[in-house]
């Protein structure tokens, strides 16, 4: 009787230690699987990389002129040209630049702080009308080269007063909720009410 009782006591223990072996592995595992899924859902959202929130388009006359000495200083010899640009600008949000952190236990990522909107790109188109080449100066492909540079800074100055930082800052909720799109995806939940952003009648910050 006593040797079956030490069986029975035996497969009993055996039964609890492999389920207690079972129920470690399991939550290790599960803890694994949420760890890497925050990896993965922090870099999906930092791939998207630049987010544009809002598109510009100027039309500027800039005067060109450039005079060159030749000779040790003899002669000088202008060139100069009328230029309209007609470029789009391209405003919105640099993802690399969120801060996150990953709450594993809730399975939520916390959005702690959003970035400014910036200009991400400027697509000048240049037009010449007026050209006038000097005798020892004239416009070269080189010049246009620097003219596109020249023209990329001269719309770039003028966006502070075009009112388009200020249309992507309304913009950002917006750019929040394709974040919250993105972490949704995998089953998670964004935490984004430590923000303070612009808020239009129709959108709240409760996440």
């Amino acid at each position: 009787m006593g040797e079956i009782f030490d069986t029975i006591l035996g497969l009993v223990l055996g039964a609890i230690i492999m389920y207690w072996f079972y129920s470690l592995f399991r939550k290790k595992k599960s803890k694994e699987i949420t760890e890497q899924q925050s990896t993965v859902i922090l870099n999906k959202i930092r791939s998207v990389c630049k987010l544009v929130s809002v598109e510009g388009d100027f039309a500027e006359i800039y005067h060109y002129e450039n005079t060159k000495d030749s000779f040790m200083s003899l002669f000088r010899s202008k060139k100069k040209a009328l230029i309209v640009i007609k470029a789009k600008a391209h405003i919105g949000y640099d993802l690399n630049k969120l801060n996150m952190r990953a709450d594993n236990d809730r399975k939520r990522i916390i959005l702690s702080h959003f970035p400014e909107p910036e200009v991400l790109s400027i697509e000048p188109d240049l037009q010449f009308y007026d050209i006038k080449n000097g005798i020892f100066n004239s416009f070269s492909p080189t010049d246009l080269t620097q003219l596109n540079q020249e023209a990329k800074e001269h719309i770039k100055q003028k966006i502070p007063e075009s009112g388009l930082m200020e249309s992507a800052k309304n913009e950002a909720m917006q750019a929040v909720l394709v974040v919250e799109k993105i972490v949704e995806t995998i089953g998670w939940t964004l935490d984004y009410s430590a923000l303070e952003l612009p808020v239009t009648e129709q959108q709240s910050l409760e996440p």
